[in-house]
């Protein structure tokens, strides 16, 4: 070798079909097995809770077009992280990847994994509850199964994510036809008076919509993984306006055929409501849907893995996290010691998990961040109204969105005030601890160079470049 660094390229893999399946089968994971319940028991009604679906399907589509015209302007991977580097600063975007790399990610992970592991196990354990312990050693087993395939070859991951979604959109169909054969036999009960006892206060409005958008979390998936995206300008948004409306719909749908099959009563006392109509409409075949849940959520986890090894990727490349983390296998050119790391903090955050605390604690604090994203995409159509866009949004749409942020995040504290969005708000901030020492003053330089070198050499990794 000569004297020089050698900088290494992440590969652009990702076409149009593995970026739908990247947003799809994200999206598509645990939400639509476990959250109608939820949705339900919050909002009070039938009916509500399907404009509610509605709703988070709508917002959604504007802030995953809001954030199609700042990947095609700023044509970085890395998602909120880099769009907030270079429209707020660096503080703002520590401030970002310290919770999202710390808690925010590990803990979506770790609810995904989770959920894969109580279907996965629930056919094994039909007349009790499957034991604590069990659960998580699956769901680790998972977690841990997915960063060997990400750390080992990108092309296999995106082929495990085509594959996940042929298979959760089967299981989807099965959902859906189910319901129009119940439809067409009468069922129509539960959409008699179907707005009767909606609960109309902020703080269940608020809660209902956290549930939901759990469903439809990972819109902003493709964000993250933009330089190994071919032709982004095109494909970006085209891959957004064909997969979220897809999901929407199918949500939709699925939604009702649950409501066909069960009461409100019904699905708010299951655990998981997919288990449960598959138990009532399938007979014998109820297993199927069990099945189905935890494929679909092992492949939502898949992308969640993909795309937040790559953030934590990027904000090492810029100096907010060891230097370590931003460099890619000389052989498989991955970002392995950022997955690794993703890894092993998802597996911390596992050992004490609840499903249900994490969805409310992701929704609250993505909502703050993602809302601060889009601040950055006002600033950029007021104040740069030169850059080259390939792709616009009219100016109301991310304004829409923002307001919406605000209400998610504002909502939960106004009608029933908790301490734990306190800690959470505490926590956010409590970065800059970190930030002002070791990030504007780089105290101790040097500190992790021996380490480094080590496991440059123990994992055999190099810098990667950012200019592909």
């Amino acid at each position: 070798m000569d004297g020089k660094t050698q900088k290494l390229e992440l590969r652009r893999e990702v076409g149009l079909l593995g970026g739908m399946s990247l947003i799809a089968g994200t999206m598509i994971g645990s939400g639509i097995f476990m959250s109608p319940q939820s949705v339900i028991q919050n909002i009070g009604s039938p009916g509500a809770s399907l404009v509610i679906w509605a709703c988070c399907g709508l917002l959604a589509m504007l802030a995953s077009l809001s954030y199609a015209e700042l990947g095609t302007v700023i044509r970085e991977s890395g998602g909120e992280y880099i769009y907030i580097l270079r429209t707020a600063g660096q503080p703002a975007a520590f401030l970002f990847i310290f919770t999202s790399v710390v808690v925010v990610r590990p803990a979506s992970m770790a609810g995904v994994a989770l959920s894969f592991a109580v279907n996965a196990v629930a056919p094994f354990y039909q007349d009790c509850p499957p034991p604590d312990n069990v659960v998580k050693c699956v769901a680790a087993v998972g977690i841990l199964l997915l960063a060997v395939v990400n750390c080992l070859n990108v092309r296999l991951a995106m082929k495990l994510m085509v594959f996940f979604m042929a298979a959760k959109l089967l299981s989807l169909a099965v959902i859906v036809i189910g319901g129009v054969v119940l439809l067409v036999q009468g069922n129509t009960l539960n959409f008699e008076n179907s707005f009767e006892g909606t609960k109309l206060d902020v703080s269940a409005i608020g809660l209902a919509f956290f549930q939901c958008l759990w469903s439809y979390d990972g819109w902003n998936n493709l964000n993250s993984v933009t330089e190994e995206l071919k032709n982004p300008q095109v494909n970006l948004p085209r891959a957004l306006l064909i997969a979220i409306p897809m999901v929407t719909v199918l949500y939709l749908l699925v939604n009702v055929s649950y409501l066909a099959s069960l009461t409100p009563r019904e699905m708010m006392s299951s655990s998981a409501v997919a288990v449960t109509w598959g138990n009532k409409v399938l007979g014998g075949l109820g297993w199927f849907m069990s099945v189905a849940a935890a494929l679909s959520a092992f492949g939502s986890l898949n992308g969640t893995f993909f795309s937040g090894g790559r953030v934590c990727f990027v904000a090492a490349r810029e100096g907010h996290m060891p230097d370590i983390l931003s460099m890619a296998h000389v052989r498989h050119l991955t970002p392995s010691p950022a997955l690794i790391f993703t890894t092993f903090i998802s597996l911390l955050v596992l050992i004490p998990g609840d499903f249900q605390s994490i969805v409310n604690f992701f929704s609250f604090t993505a909502w703050f961040f993602y809302g601060t994203t889009l601040c950055g995409l006002l600033y950029l159509k007021i104040r740069r109204p030169d850059l080259p866009r390939v792709f616009k949004v009219p100016i109301l749409i991310p304004i829409l969105v923002i307001m919406a942020a605000v209400f998610l995040v504002v909502a939960p504290i106004i009608d029933d005030p908790k301490i734990e969005y306190l800690y959470v708000t505490l926590f956010i901030f409590s970065g800059i601890i970190i930030y002002v020492p070791f990030i504007h003053f780089k105290l101790l330089p040097g500190l992790l160079d021996r380490v480094t070198v080590f496991l440059q050499l123990f994992l055999e990794v190099a810098p990667a470049d950012k200019n592909l």
